[in-house]
């Protein structure tokens, strides 16, 4: 995906994250049945991202798919997606599969463990991804075309028998609705919006001189308090760094030059 979807999907991940502190498991349940709906007519998915369609015409037409059949919460979301600009009808899907994935990460990142509820959870699809791959037999049997969603999702539960719920469910996605990837490929992007995730868990430090342990425990906790949440910093030395220090948390740059939130851990910090 690239050019104006690449953006639109950047807006719309923007839009989401608020949603994402108190969403529960159904939010990525309900856009996955909206994908569902989406992949089951072309003529659906060209006329949702015609550019010569009137928005409220494409906003009509959307909530005419979906009344009734899914949350308040998730209807709003896919009303977001059809308002924006989309390169190919493939990519709105792509991007509401992106977004579903998302939630459902979200909610295994807000299950008490944060970064350790997202190690695990990628562990969970790393291990389905290894004993499908290591199995002729199961690789056919899930890209067998005459078999059902359903009885797929019956053997990637087995495959899979202590999975999370949210594991669970982006695995039963993967075999039920691959989108003409191979299942494992599937499960593979999923890992990787995993990842991406767990980046918002890491702080990327640029100091100008090695810090001292007492140095790094202080900006560690300044770092924690700022963000909310317990972060592992990753501290790179650049002596050409002007500012003192700059933080990189996820997609956010905090730079001390320009950055009063940092002030204080930069004088802390000082000698």
């Amino acid at each position: 995906m690239a050019g104006v979807s690449s953006k639109s999907l950047a807006a719309a991940l923007e839009s989401l994250e608020p949603k994402l502190a108190t969403a529960s498991i159904a939010l990525a349940q309900d856009l996955f049945a909206i994908l569902g709906l989406l992949d089951s007519n072309a003529g659906l998915r060209r006329a949702l991202t015609d550019p010569t369609r009137e928005s409220a015409d494409k906003a009509a037409l959307a909530t005419k798919l979906i009344a009734g059949k899914v949350s308040a919460e998730a209807q709003l979301v896919f009303l977001e997606l059809v308002a924006a600009r989309w390169s190919s009808a493939r990519d709105l899907g792509d991007a509401l599969e992106t977004l579903a994935a998302t939630s459902a990460i979200a909610v295994a990142e807000g299950q008490g463990g944060g970064s350790a509820s997202l190690n695990a959870l990628e562990e969970e699809l790393f291990t389905f991804i290894r004993v499908v791959g290591s199995s002729h037999d199961l690789q056919r049997a899930f890209d067998d075309a005459q078999a059902t969603g359903s009885a797929k999702s019956v053997l990637a539960q087995k495959v899979v028998p202590h999975a999370s719920a949210v594991s669970a469910l982006l695995i039963r996605q993967a075999v039920a609705a691959p989108r003409g990837l191979k299942p494992t490929a599937l499960v593979q992007r999923f890992v990787e919006l995993v990842a991406k995730r767990q980046q918002r868990w890491i702080a990327y430090v640029s100091v100008t001189r090695d810090l001292s342990a007492e140095q790094t425990a202080r900006l560690q906790a300044g770092l924690n308090k700022l963000y909310g949440r317990d972060l592992k910093l990753n501290v790179n030395i650049d002596p050409t760094l002007v500012g003192g220090i700059k933080v990189v948390v996820g997609a956010e740059v905090v730079d001390a030059t320009a950055a009063t939130r940092l002030a204080e851990l930069r004088r802390r910090l000082a000698v």
